[in-house]
């Protein structure tokens, strides 16, 4: 069995069009797309282009998905672990609200927060946006060992998948080994392209798949998407360093468990 793990595509339909075309290659059985799938450049076309895949293909709801829906709703966003939106962040959400129809909103709310396969070679795998509890919680390489200890202690997985910080990574924790796909859409990474992760019986790969750039930024400027140069300019012709955004990450990370200590708020 082969298992495809496509995490925070974020819209960016020409990357994701490059990976189909090598899964085409190594047709893997199966296809999980981990959440984040739509908000940056192009949405609605994202979303389509996966429905029209030929093999069984199963979807995890990301926080930029819930916080899609919750707009679409003209409802608050629900944020725990992360700072509120930024004013270009408002703008964004509220013109990706727009452009999504309301069929494209009730299947983005009733994905699922997790899934769990099985694999003879690898054992049991869950697969999660953040984490196991949060689909927005936070953690990079640079999180102390007690605190991962604590965010996977009571898993009963051989393996965790993840994405949301969009950096490829690996971790031991305890008995668990945590796997981060990286992002098909806006990765965090040293090479231009788009990161992903593949499960086979022999392990594990973490895949990157180059694309036509000019093309991409051509693609994507067309679309009416209210950040379309910036989104060229750090995630398609050239991308954010893996380091800064962790370090990133990071800071945002323990700074909401320094609040939740102040406060006194059980983590």
């Amino acid at each position: 069995m082969k298992i495809a793990a496509l995490y925070d595509i974020h819209g960016n339909l020409p990357a994701l069009q490059a990976v189909l075309e090598e899964l085409q290659v190594i047709q893997p059985d199966v296809i999980v797309v981990g959440g984040d799938i739509v908000s940056g450049p192009l949405p609605g076309q994202t979303l389509k282009r996966l429905m029209q895949v030929e093999k069984p293909i199963y979807y995890i709801q990301g926080n930029a998905d819930r916080e899609l829906v919750q707009t679409f709703d003209k409802r608050p966003l629900a944020r725990r672990y992360l700072p509120p939106l930024s004013e270009k962040g408002v703008e964004e959400i509220e013109w990706l609200a727009q452009q999504i129809t309301q069929a494209e909103r009730d299947f983005l709310a009733r994905q699922p927060r997790q899934l769990i396969f099985e694999m003879a070679t690898l054992g049991r795998i869950l697969f999660c946006h953040a984490t196991p509890h949060s689909d927005e919680e936070i953690f990079t390489p640079l999180t102390p060992p007690q605190q991962l200890d604590t965010i996977f202690a009571e898993g009963t997985s051989d393996i965790v998948i993840c994405g949301h910080t969009h950096r490829q990574f690996e971790l031991l924790v305890g008995q668990h080994r945590i796997l981060n796909a990286g992002s098909v859409g806006i990765p965090f990474a040293k090479e231009p392209g788009a990161y992903w992760l593949l499960l086979h019986p022999e392990g594990y790969e973490f895949r990157h798949t180059p694309f036509d750039g000019e093309a991409a930024a051509q693609v994507i400027r067309a679309s009416g998407y209210p950040q379309a140069e910036d989104f060229i300019a750090t995630n398609v012709l050239k991308l954010r360093s893996p380091e800064e955004m962790t370090a990133m990450f990071e800071r945002l990370a323990q700074a909401f468990i320094s609040k939740e200590k102040r406060v006194g708020t059980p983590h």
